[in-house]
């Protein structure tokens, strides 16, 4: 994920940004098979290259795709979006908890008392409305880039759907809906309490609620959420269910026109606030993560949730808060600068409470009415067995890695993301004696309604480097290993540059299984083989989301015998959020992050060793040999 800048507002830069390229064929097939040689045997590759060959041919069914496809670029905005929406997120079944929604853990909080946390949370809403109100004035400064293409602004489109969109599911493709606000419709939030839902109406007769009319309002919300004789049955686990379950248990809801107008009223929501109970866990790092991606079950507050909203704001009374995204809508830098936004806002900003009066016509917040029967109330014992399921297999380790940070990596002339990244292969390779299929999230938001596309970072120079690390059989002097790792370095660094350009494989081949598919052809061998679905197994799914401020993100694995890891450098440490499945025999996370800290470390030695030896090396008289030092190293080429 890039990083990026701030730059003053200069109006609708997104329509003047060129359009996500095409890239040639050839170079697609050609990159696909350096990617995969390294991962497969030697059989497996043989076949897959006759494949790709044939795929490839002049005047074959590769070309004829191409042209289609370079049709479809010319004739729309994007024409990659709908393809890729649909495969990465809304042909997905799996739950949203864990499996896809991502999380920004703030940093932990102290409340003396409940009202603290009401405040802080009233505090929190009134910035969630300042910052839409920038969104829909569009005043919000443009994001452009830094590092590679220094300065190119960045699409701002995932912006506007911050607080409008809605992930609806259905029994075989979800359909991510995006409301365009009425100036006529009264805006609402929806707050969750004690797995009770209720409006709260952020305007009164065309006055916006002040920060005391929303602690005014949310107390009430807490009051009426204690009465037991009116506790309804924990609606929200539904949403935390797998998106087949969820679509046919809502066809059960509906059936009734008072959970139809309940649906209908969180649907049409800006955001989700979720007042959470104490949870009764240590606040570490590792468990706060934990309660934001699933609440701790049905016994805790995984019922306190609305999964298909895309902003969930979470304020525990223990002080564990965060959001929950749900990331179909847009990407975790969006997340990331709104959350640094309310952070700022929260500390930068003084609550207003002890300078503004309530408005006393304040109509009591309405709570959401739902009809149960049998048949529901067995598809909610099911959806809470299955939140359960999924809490329980889920292995999470936050760990900061403090020797060093991104300075360090800096005084190499290394980029950081890339340097961490074949810290990634090597903790990998030391742990499966093999290296995988490995996804880095890349923004392509230089173009038009851009999103992300792959950085394949498991490259044949990374597989050469870890051997060089862990061959104890290898006489490799640390020059030769210094080389390696430049090699490794830049392998990586060509990839990011090839990706954020819109140069990389992964959306132009799933661009041209899509047109076969919409041609009614039968599907093309290439996306058949053995190694293409291999490939698309991200065993290692990984992101570099930087804050500016104390927080930071994590999400899931995203296969059943993967790691999800997210990191977040800074500059005198590093931290990882390391996720994998207990029902995986061939994870655990603890070691894996064990693999990684010792493989830092053994990094910096070679550094430093190679340093001091290229310092040695200049200081012998002319044609004492200063072998391949830090000083002849290739220069930093700018990754993210």
């Amino acid at each position: 994920m890039p990083i990026l800048e701030r730059q003053p507002s200069r109006g609708r830069e997104s329509e003047n940004l060129p359009k996500v390229p095409v890239p040639p064929l050839k170079q697609t097939l050609d990159t696909y098979l350096k990617c995969v040689q390294h991962l497969v045997t030697v059989e497996q590759f043989a076949k897959t290259k006759v494949i790709v060959e044939r795929f490839g041919a002049p005047g074959g069914l590769g070309e004829a795709l191409q042209k289609r496809l370079l049709e479809k670029r010319d004739k729309t905005t994007n024409w990659v979006y709908d393809y890729w929406l649909e495969d990465m997120y809304l042909n997905n079944r799996l739950a949203l908890p864990v499996n896809s929604s991502p999380v920004m853990v703030f940093p932990k909080q102290t409340f003396r008392v409940e009202k603290d946390a009401i405040r802080f949370a009233a505090h929190l809403v009134i910035g969630v409305l300042e910052y839409k109100a920038l969104i829909d004035a569009r005043e919000l400064p443009v994001d452009v880039a830094r590092g590679q293409l220094a300065g190119t602004p960045m699409c701002m489109e995932q912006y506007e759907r911050l607080f409008t969109c809605y992930r609806y599911p259905d029994p075989r493709r979800d359909v991510l809906d995006v409301r365009v606000n009425q100036a006529s419709e009264p805006e609402h939030i929806i707050v969750a309490r004690k797995n009770q839902f209720f409006i709260l109406d952020v305007a009164t007769k065309n006055r916006p609620l002040n920060e005391m009319d929303v602690l005014s309002q949310l107390e009430k919300i807490v009051k009426m959420a204690d009465s037991a004789e009116e506790r309804l049955p924990p609606f929200g686990l539904l949403t935390a269910d797998g998106r087949t379950e969820w679509a046919q248990a809502r066809d059960a809801l509906v059936k009734d026109p008072i959970n139809k107008e309940s649906l209908a009223l969180i649907e049409s929501c800006l955001c989700v606030v979720c007042l959470d109970e104490r949870s009764g866990t240590e606040p570490s790092d590792t468990n706060r993560a934990l309660l934001m991606l699933h609440g701790g079950g049905h016994e805790k507050n995984g019922a306190n949730r609305w999964y298909d909203k895309p902003m969930q704001f979470v304020v525990g009374m223990d002080g564990v808060c965060g959001v929950v995204c749900e990331h179909s809508a847009f990407e975790g830098i969006v997340l990331v600068q709104c959350s640094e936004y309310l952070m700022k806002y929260m500390t930068g900003s003084p609550s207003k409470l002890a300078r503004s009066s309530s408005v006393t016509e304040l109509s009591l917040p309405r709570r959401l009415r739902w009809k149960c029967n049998p048949h529901i109330q067995g598809l909610l014992a099911a959806s809470a067995d299955r939140l359960q399921r999924l809490v329980r297999n889920l292995d999470m380790d936050v760990h900061k890695f403090t020797v060093y940070g991104k300075e360090f990596i800096k005084k190499q002339k290394m980029s950081p993301d890339a340097y961490i990244q074949v810290a990634l292969q090597l903790a990998f390779y030391r742990c499966n004696g093999r290296l995988v299929s490995t996804y880095e999230s890349a923004s392509i938001r230089r173009f038009q309604q851009g999103r992300v596309d792959n950085i394949r970072s498991a490259t044949p120079q990374a597989l050469a480097f870890v051997k060089a690390m862990t061959d104890e059989k290898a006489t490799l002097t640390d020059s030769e290993k210094m080389k390696k790792l430049w090699d490794a370095i830049n392998a990586q660094t060509s990839f990011t540059i090839a990706a954020i350009t819109g140069m990389a494989i992964d959306n132009h081949l799933l661009g041209l299984r899509e047109i076969a598919k919409e041609l009614k052809m039968e599907k093309p061998d290439i996306f058949c083989d053995e190694t293409y679905l291999a490939s698309n197994q991200f065993i290692l799914s990984t992101s570099q989301v930087p804050t500016s401020v104390e927080m930071f993100c994590c999400y899931g694995p995203v296969v059943p015998s993967g790691y999800g890891a997210c990191y977040n450098p800074q500059a005198d440490h590093v931290l990882f959020c390391v996720s994998s499945f207990r029902e995986s025999t061939e994870t655990c996370s603890a070691v894996f992050v064990k693999a990684l800290e010792e493989g830092l470390v053994e990094l910096r030695d070679l550094c430093n060793r190679s340093s001091h030896a290229a310092s040695a090396g200049a200081a012998k008289p002319a044609g004492g040999g200063g072998g391949q030092g830090a000083g002849s190293q290739p220069p930093l080429r700018a990754g993210k």
